[in-house]
């Protein structure tokens, strides 16, 4: 089943297309899967080795500034931006920022950008074992995975006792085959959506398999209704075209034997991960499939993920209310508790685990959709800071003097000929006091530019966003498409217009 991350500023995001398939106890029930995670905009924290000093507080929001985010309104001539304002980022009590792009439960590196240091990339995030690579895509399975195969063969090894009685402790390894078996065919399912995210052109974070089946991560948003609705019905497809092969094989192995039986298992349990994924209701693989149809109709994606979402909730309460009344009244075939090998509160708690998994994932769809509507917001050029350059040796406080007169609130060094070289560190600069500030020059308090630190003034919403990742930095040197200095971004301020974006209703 399906739920939409990116974010997400990560799905973003994030957007994200995991699929989670129901943990198999035989005949298995189905799961949820999870949606783009939200992790924090990119942003570098403080440079460890600056001078501690102290923060004040900023009067302007940089994304209300428009195209020419110059100083603020109460700066005049002849003050110190860098003294009467804050580095932007604001309170240190204001809620992370989402990352609509990422789709996952690592957020991404913060590295302080020290001076002649290239700042890293932000590393792969692991999701427990790697398995492999197939497509490129890494597959990996979470430690949870182990609980569950172990719950899944102590269960099919019960039943194993009943029905070939005389495999006596051997039927505990024919249910671990069993298991290994289910989760093999649920990665054929999320295989299936990543070879589709993959034809589309869009990029797929990772795999796992974890306790109630798998997850794939599948960064972007799909450009149409008709490809999201293919993203989504691939997988369950292919679990209906997996239980008609291991109908096959039953037809050709003799009855009541343990190939028999093991395949029998199987499409069974496939035939459980299609109908369940196939529910119309967020995050399940039915859920995107409705909001596709929905979009369609519409013209808006927003509209077929809202339907889908509240079609989600209501499955939640229909699984939470109406799963342990089906199994306890017969209505899953007679002596279904004793077949499962589950009592009442083993229903009850199952009923709200898949609950509890649909209705988050449903949640998550919402929010990853308000993100991706207020990404455009998110422009590069609205959010830059006027920039002075100055050369190496100035002093700080010339520096400032020049800034306050252009109505700058940045510094660039910039070399003989006018090429920018690096960007001055604005809490370095609060961390020199006033009297030490005409011997201090420049260069001690810049960090050396690197070509992913140079952001183009056109970027805007998950391009902006992609970019900032693939190099943290605490600054960015915005650049026209001529390669003219255009100012300085702060990561701060677009991790601040994003809460601010996202704290206003769709």
């Amino acid at each position: 089943m399906d739920e939409s991350g990116r974010p997400q500023p990560g799905s973003g995001t994030t957007d994200d297309h995991q699929a989670a398939r129901p943990g198999p106890t035989p005949p298995p029930p189905a799961s949820a899967n999870g949606a783009a995670r939200a992790n924090s905009v990119p942003h570098t924290p403080r440079d460890p080795e600056e001078p501690p000093h102290k923060e004040h507080p900023e009067d302007t929001t940089p994304a209300d500034q428009g195209d020419t985010p110059d100083i603020a309104p109460d700066t005049a001539p002849g003050s110190d931006p860098f003294t009467k304002h804050t580095p932007a980022g604001g309170d240190d009590t204001a809620p992370p920022a989402q990352d609509p792009v990422s789709q996952g439960d690592t957020p991404p590196t913060r590295t302080p950008a020290t001076s002649g240091r290239r700042p890293t990339k932000a590393p792969e995030p692991r999701g427990g074992l790697l398995m492999g690579r197939p497509f490129g895509v890494p597959v990996y399975v979470a430690p949870s995975w182990f609980l569950v195969a172990a719950l899944i063969t102590w269960v099919f090894g019960g039943q194993l006792d009943h029905v070939l009685p005389g495999l006596g402790a051997v039927r505990y390894l024919v249910s671990l085959f069993f298991a290994v078996a289910f989760y093999a065919s649920v990665l054929v399912h999320e295989l299936a959506h990543t070879v589709a995210a993959l034809r589309f052109k869009l990029p797929v974070r990772r795999i796992q398999l974890q306790f109630f089946g798998g997850v794939s991560e599948i960064e972007k948003e799909s450009e149409s209704p008709g490809r999201e609705f293919v993203l989504a019905f691939v997988g369950p497809l292919l679990s209906l075209v997996l239980a008609g092969v291991f109908y096959l094989g039953m037809l050709a192995v003799e009855p009541g034997t343990v190939p028999g039986v093991l395949l029998a298992g199987l499409m069974i349990s496939n035939l459980i991960v299609a109908a369940f994924n196939l529910l119309p209701g967020l995050p399940l693989d039915g859920g995107r499939m409705l909001r596709a149809i929905v979009w369609k109709i519409t013209g808006k994606p927003m509209s077929g993920t809202v339907a889908a979402a509240w079609v989600g909730r209501a499955l939640a309460i229909a699984v939470l209310i109406g799963l342990p009344l089906l199994t306890q009244s017969g209505a899953l075939g007679e002596g279904a508790a004793d077949v499962s090998g589950m009592d009442t509160v083993t229903d009850a708690l199952l009923a709200a685990i898949l609950a509890a998994i649909i209705w988050t994932g449903a949640g998550n769809s919402l929010r990853m959709a308000r993100l991706r509507e207020h990404l455009p917001e998110l422009r590069a050029r609205t959010l830059t800071r006027r920039a002075v350059p100055v050369e190496s040796a100035t002093p700080l406080s010339e520096a400032l003097r020049r800034a306050n007169e252009a109505g700058a609130r940045a510094l660039v060094i910039v070399d003989a000929d006018g090429e920018p070289r690096s960007l001055v560190r604005e809490a370095a600069i609060v961390g020199v006091p006033e009297h030490r500030r005409p011997w201090v020059a420049v260069s001690g308090l810049a960090h050396d530019l690197t070509d992913g630190m140079r952001v183009s003034a056109e970027l805007a919403g998950e391009e902006l966003l992609d970019t900032l990742r693939a190099t943290p930095a605490t600054e960015y040197l915005v650049v026209e498409e001529s390669g003219a200095i255009y100012g300085v971004l702060s990561a701060a301020d677009v991790e601040r217009a994003f809460v601010k974006a996202m704290a206003r209703p769709s």
